[in-house]
């Protein structure tokens, strides 16, 4: 359950991190001809030159721009009886609107203890601030504080590192990046005012959902500025995150400073132990091992999983040892949105139906086996089949 939690917290999706091998594969490259121009640099100098960044101190604006291809949400949660009544300040809440739409952020960094990040909406802000053991959230709108507070000498709770920024969404692909992967220098741009190159990540495989990923890095420092990942069925970016501004000085201490305004309600977030754990109320983790002995009748899918394909294409299997639900038998409001992200496929396997993103897809078999990648429909309806 924890962990479902912290997952949670993690808002805009970069799949491609968990279907890729293991190893760095570069194509060496020079860099073409651009404005600005800059020295030639081959892809592996320019990984080098990422891995080698060591910004610490950082201020700035960036826009963050997600379309997943995915229906409106707002239906939904109207139907299912709103947001569940938690504080509209806790992160896990209010930082889920990144997953669509364009969205303006200020960011400062002083080094790894202290951290601010304000999503701008209109005249309304919402700002989250990570000060040594204290973490601040402050929804302007609702007036309303969050508050957690991190073991001694833990820094930041866990559950907080937002991968948002160009840096964090570019360590994510390069570490996926394999030898399925190509890694090609493009020109050079400019960003946020910087002087910039061109790094081109694209999967080598046919089947995947992912065209390429571009990151803009900073000639000078090798700091990632923007971060666009784009998808084969083409339109808009599935995520597009660039700096508009940004300065390199140590921002004010008093950035990071934070007082609940007068009259603003504060919620406090769960207790945590010494070693980092969120304690339960009495008796709740009995009712907790009781749910997961319940469940247990849908299969262990820890020992069902199996992986199929290597890189881009790469697919987990589940076996939930269960029929697939029925989505007719489920409240309208729920039955019209899966509708709306699913499409009815038959084959050798038999009959199921596949969940859509622009990134990820799922397939879903009418005796209960799961398909999911960054791969295309087809993919997952031919590794189906030849389970068969």
């Amino acid at each position: 359950m924890a962990e479902t939690r912290k997952a949670s917290r993690f808002i805009v999706p970069v799949a491609v991190a968990g279907v890729a091998a293991a190893t760095i594969g570069l194509v060496p490259a020079l860099a073409a001809s651009g404005d600005p121009e800059l020295p030639e640099i081959t892809a592996q100098q320019l990984i080098e030159k990422i891995a080698a960044s060591d910004t610490q101190t950082l201020s700035g604006t960036f826009k963050i721009s997600t379309d997943l291809g995915l229906p409106s949400f707002a239906g939904l949660m109207s139907g299912l009886g709103g947001d569940g009544g938690g504080s509209s300040a806790d992160p896990s809440e209010k930082l889920t609107e990144l997953v669509s739409g364009t969205h303006t952020l200020r960011v400062a960094a002083d080094g790894p203890e202290r951290q601010k990040l304000t999503l701008l909406d209109g005249s309304d802000e919402y700002s989250l601030i990570h000060n040594g053991a204290d973490v601040w959230a402050y929804d302007s709108k609702s007036n309303e504080v969050f508050h957690e507070k991190a073991p001694e000498g833990a820094g930041a709770p866990e559950e907080k590192e937002i991968p948002t920024t160009p840096k964090e969404l570019a360590d994510e692909v390069l570490k996926a990046a394999g030898d399925t992967t190509s890694i090609t220098v493009d020109g050079t741009a400019k960003v946020a005012g910087r002087d910039a190159y061109q790094l081109v990540i694209k999967p080598k495989q046919a089947g995947s959902t992912v065209e390429s990923v571009k990151i803009a890095v900073d000639a000078a420092n090798g700091t990632p500025l923007k971060f666009t990942l784009a998808s084969v069925e083409g339109g808009k970016p599935v995520v597009d995150a660039g700096f508009t501004k940004i300065d390199f000085a140590k921002p004010a201490a008093s950035d990071f400073a934070f007082k609940a305004p007068a009259g603003a309600k504060v919620t406090e977030g769960a207790a945590e132990d010494a070693a980092g754990e969120e304690k339960l109320p009495e008796g709740f983790e009995k009712g907790l091992g009781d749910l997961e002995k319940g469940f247990g009748d849908f299969g262990d899918f820890g020992e069902g999983m199996n992986v199929i394909g290597e890189g881009w294409t790469t697919i987990a299997k589940l076996d939930t040892g269960a029929p697939a639900p029925k989505t007719d038998e489920a409240p309208k409001e729920v039955q019209g949105f899966l509708d709306s992200l699913g499409d009815k496929v038959t084959g050798k396997f038999g009959s199921g139906t596949v969940f859509k993103t622009k990134l990820v897809n799922a397939l879903l078999t009418d005796d209960g086996e799961v398909y999911v990648g960054a791969v295309t429909q087809d993919a997952l309806v031919n590794a189906a089949n030849a389970g068969k």
